[in-house]
């Protein structure tokens, strides 16, 4: 038993070692798409429609990926990961990818060989309750009995903000997230934590009576959402970190799904640049020059993947908060383009 275990061990570390060597984006290439983790079913994040065609704002960072790489944003793959699975399917090489509303922190930078490229949504964790539970804020869930899912950092966050606070309270941690919601939505607690965008889509998508339950006005944590890529293959973290600046920067210059094909001619020379009409970007990270236009053309910018996703435009209906323009007083922002 255990010359198997170490022989596991030495298998993962050698494919691991083998992709490096590969590098991610010959990998891809010669594959013909991009292996994206994402979640088992989060609405507005990252979940099958109603034609099995994978959905949302992290699902367009696979997106974007794919037509940065490949020229056609379909070519990925959606691997349906819960959360203890998603960073080791990211060491062993099963994912190219993980955009699966993950929380930057510095343990996950430093200790799981992996590394994030970038933030593509700014949260908080927060509480979601039952509006006949009669309370209007977190202060007063002392006693409380609260749901969460293992393996996230909710957990932590939850113990701290309660001792901090005097605040009491009873954990039901479980492994799998749909177990989660069917036990709040069966009374087994009277509280489900987890980052406030999440709470949001349970509440729209996976409660038979939305109009029951409220989502308390606190928020008690930074929740720097985004996509995560293995440590070492920095060709590949640069281009997955430039797909997303790539929308922001879009968003900030005006450039649309609908209107890049008229920018083409633009005077602008960040225009030209973003576009490849002025070339060097492309060449930079081995991919075409046109890779930031097939992520605007295919995908769109990042303020059209929120609105139609999780933004008024859908049925969450959040506002852009923090997750606006660094211009509109958000925190979005890319680096320049030269």
């Amino acid at each position: 038993m255990r010359y198997a275990k170490y022989a596991a061990a030495a298998l993962l570390m050698y494919s691991v070692t083998q992709l490096a060597c590969a590098g991610t984006l010959d990998v891809v290439k010669k594959r013909g798409y991009v292996q994206c983790g994402v979640t088992t079913g989060f609405a507005g994040f990252s979940a099958p429609d109603s034609k099995g065609e994978w959905k949302g704002l992290d699902v367009d960072m696979c997106r974007a990926v794919a037509a940065a790489t490949l020229g056609d944003a379909s070519k990925f793959k959606a691997v349906p990961l819960n959360s203890q699975q998603r960073f080791t399917a990211l060491q062993s090489g099963e994912i190219d990818l993980l955009a699966r509303n993950t929380t930057v922190t510095q343990q996950r930078d430093t200790a799981l060989g992996a590394i994030h490229a970038g933030i593509n949504y700014y949260d908080g964790q927060g509480f979601l309750v039952p509006k006949s539970l009669n309370v209007k804020s977190a202060k007063e869930l002392d006693g409380a009995t609260v749901c969460m899912q293992t393996g996230t950092s909710n957990e932590n966050t939850m113990a701290d903000w309660a001792r901090a606070n005097g605040i009491h309270y009873k954990p039901v941690v479980i492994e799998q997230f749909n177990e989660v919601v069917n036990a709040f939505a069966a009374g087994r607690c009277d509280v489900f934590t987890t980052d406030a965008s999440g709470l949001a889509s349970i509440r729209i998508s996976k409660l038979s009576k939305p109009d029951d339950y409220m989502v308390l006005p606190e928020i008690i944590s930074k929740e720097p959402l985004g996509p995560y890529v293995r440590q070492g293959d920095d060709n590949w973290l640069n281009i997955v970190q430039w797909s997303l600046y790539a929308m922001i920067d879009a968003e900030e210059l005006g450039l649309t799904s609908k209107n890049v094909d008229q920018n083409l001619d633009s005077k602008n020379p960040d225009v030209r640049r973003l576009l490849g009409v002025t070339p060097g970007a492309g060449k930079n990270m081995g991919v075409d020059e046109k890779w930031a236009y097939n992520i605007i053309k295919q995908v769109g910018n990042y303020g059209e993947s929120f609105e139609r996703n999780v933004g008024m435009g859908s049925p969450l209906k959040l506002q852009r908060g923090l997750n606006a323009l660094w211009t509109k007083g958000g925190l979005m922002y890319s680096p320049p383009l030269n």
